[in-house]
């Protein structure tokens, strides 16, 4: 038995009848395919430390791969690794090595950073010696002049709770944070720059990354030298500076698909001058 024609309303074109739902099948299959190829998409939260620079990396990934979408969001280092265990982000920006009670989770570091202490620029203070910044920031030093500095009170920048960089500097100054006597209790990076840019009396604590790059762009501040050891990119990078950390992307399970094929390329030759670019280090350099 023959089977039946469609013929178009013009009579050019026709189909065996059979062949009409196929067609429908594959341009849904099709438009279904291309629908998941555009949807792909990586959500990143934490540390904004990392987040700039994740975010000029996701930039330059998703021109390669035109379907991707990668959504990076702040909110400090404790949050990228509390999404990750609930599932919230598929990796969590986290500006410190993970700790005992986080083994459950792989890091996977893109950089390496430091932490240093920042003044105004027109602060004659350039080294401060360990004992001295625990005292200033417990209350114990109060004025300028008593490290040598004018005669003028100090007023204390602190992070705020969740944020890696407070955790390093008060497991390196061996403090605890009830014992900090802040005036101003800041976020990110950029908070605690223009505080300390705007106050010639203030004294806080960055990324010496972030630091270095509002700096080369005129902000007008000092990275001060801790025990006569510069805090600068060239000492994170030859392992002299004492308060270095790793940049980690951080997932809860070993990477797969599109998470493991973005961790690779953040952490390849191909976002070294990135990295550079914000002042860090890439964490295979020599």
């Amino acid at each position: 038995m023959r089977m039946p024609l469609y013929i178009s309303a013009n009579g050019h074109l026709w189909f065996y009848r059979g062949f009409i739902p196929a067609v429908i099948a594959g341009l849904m299959m099709f438009s279904m395919t291309t629908a998941h190829a555009a949807a792909q998409r990586l959500t990143l939260t934490g540390s904004s430390t990392v987040a700039p620079l994740v975010n000029e990396i996701a930039r330059r990934f998703e021109a390669q791969f035109p379907g991707v979408r990668i959504d990076v969001q702040t909110g400090g280092s404790s949050r990228g690794i509390n999404d990750v265990r609930k599932g919230v982000a598929d990796i969590g920006l986290v500006s410190r090595a993970l700790k005992p009670d986080e083994d459950d989770l792989h890091a996977h570091t893109i950089a390496l950073d430091g932490i240093g202490l920042i003044v105004h620029a027109r602060n004659p203070v350039a080294s401060l010696s360990r004992r001295q910044i625990a005292d200033v920031f417990t209350g114990n030093i109060t004025r300028w002049n008593a490290v040598g500095g004018d005669d003028a009170r100090i007023t204390v920048v602190n992070k705020a709770e969740g944020r890696s960089t407070l955790e390093l500097f008060l497991e390196y100054f061996q403090l605890k944070n009830s014992a900090i006597r802040p005036h101003v209790i800041i976020g990110d990076n950029a908070q605690g720059i223009k505080t300390v840019t705007g106050n010639r009396h203030a004294i806080g604590y960055v990324s010496i990354g972030a630091a270095e790059y509002e700096f080369r762009r005129g902000a007008p501040l000092r990275l001060l030298a801790l025990d006569g050891v510069a805090a600068s990119v060239d000492n994170v990078r030859n392992g002299n500076f004492p308060l270095s950390r790793p940049l980690n992307l951080v997932t809860a399970d070993v990477p797969q698909g599109l998470a493991r094929q973005f961790i690779t390329f953040a952490q390849s030759v191909q976002v070294h001058d990135l990295i550079e670019a914000q002042y860090f280090v890439p964490a295979d350099a020599d």
